[in-house]
């Protein structure tokens, strides 16, 4: 299979070496900056081209990944639905809610595969808990409770947001383990006094969601922390009517009736990640686990996070109609 790579900054390198070094896959690039050929050196043999639609009539790909800054995700989305490319697109779809739903849309109305890399659903830790759950190993969940703490300092093209940029991924993977969407919530973001940039308006975040059951989940978080690291993916402890399991430094800490283990061995857990999920899906085709249509659910989280922080009150969530 051909793949056009749209983007080569640091991300885009990365993916890069993922779809022509891990997959084995002939690989095109776009990239307005010229400069970024550099990081081509020695690999003549790889198409180079500054625009897109050149790239796509020239190589006839497959399908396109989409690892460009989120400001320009709806244009080159546009440009691979025109050519009726399946497309992998890095997070967000677009930093505007209602665009991302017209693309989704579109994307939908054209029978053209659509799949958001939504990357912390596919950890092995994660997976391995979501396993748990789904055996009942702690019963009925009953609370769910969620904390972040990283200093993220480094320069974007766009201004830094700890929502849009991290706490996304945590959004989802509530919904992907309790395996129920939003009803209500409430937020507040801040930049706290001390912090790397006053006027970055969203480095910190608190929120307290009610998903569907009533089931209550709590969420802090923050891009400006110099005490103890988590992972990427939080700190995460869920409760159950039967125990309590505890997510912390990759290792999970399972409590059933009275009885603590760790489990931090996850050689059971086959490697799957957002990559393999996008091409099963285009050889079996089926809807990606991560569609554009699934992850617009997790962006109206995300949406009315945004709402709840500006109206300062509880909101409800309403999910998009496609």
């Amino acid at each position: 299979m051909k793949a056009i790579l749209i983007g080569l900054g640091v991300a885009g390198f990365g993916w890069f070496k993922k779809l022509s070094n891990d997959y084995g896959l002939q690989v095109a690039v776009v990239e307005s900056d010229v400069k970024m050929k550099s990081k081509l050196e020695g690999l003549e043999d790889v198409p180079f081209y500054t625009s897109l639609r050149e790239a796509i009539e020239q190589e006839r790909p497959d399908f396109i990944v989409n690892v460009t800054p989120p400001h320009v995700h709806t244009e080159m989305n546009h440009i691979a639905l025109d050519y009726g490319l399946p497309i992998l697109c890095e997070k967000p779809i677009a930093f505007d809610y209602v665009e991302s739903i017209g693309i989704v849309k579109r994307a939908a109305e054209e029978n053209i595969p659509f799949m958001v890399a939504e990357n912390y659903r596919h950890f092995a830790p994660v997976r391995k808990l979501k396993q748990l759950l789904e055996e009942g190993a702690i019963g009925a969940l009953s609370a769910v409770d969620v904390s972040f703490y990283r200093y993220h300092h480094r320069e974007r093209s766009y201004p830094a947001s700890l929502l849009k940029d991290i706490a996304v991924h945590h959004f989802d993977m509530m919904r992907f383990l309790t395996g129920r969407e939003g009803k209500v919530l409430f937020a507040k973001n801040y930049n706290p006094a001390g912090s790397w940039d006053a006027e970055l308006y969203s480095v910190n975040l608190y929120a307290w969601l009610e998903m569907e059951g009533g089931l209550p989940i709590s969420y802090t978080g923050s891009m400006t922390a110099r005490g103890r690291q988590t992972e990427w993916c939080g700190d995460w402890r869920l409760e159950g009517t039967e125990g309590a399991i505890e997510l912390s430094d990759k290792k999970l800490t399972l409590t059933q009736a009275g009885t603590t283990s760790v489990i931090d061995d996850f050689s059971d857990i086959a490697p799957y990640g957002c990559l393999d999920e996008f091409l099963a899906s285009l050889r079996e085709n089926r809807e990606a686990v991560t569609s554009g249509r699934d992850y617009l659910k997790t962006q109206a989280l995300v949406h009315y996070v945004e709402e709840s922080c500006k109206a300062g009150r509880l909101v409800d969530i309403r999910l998009p109609e496609l």
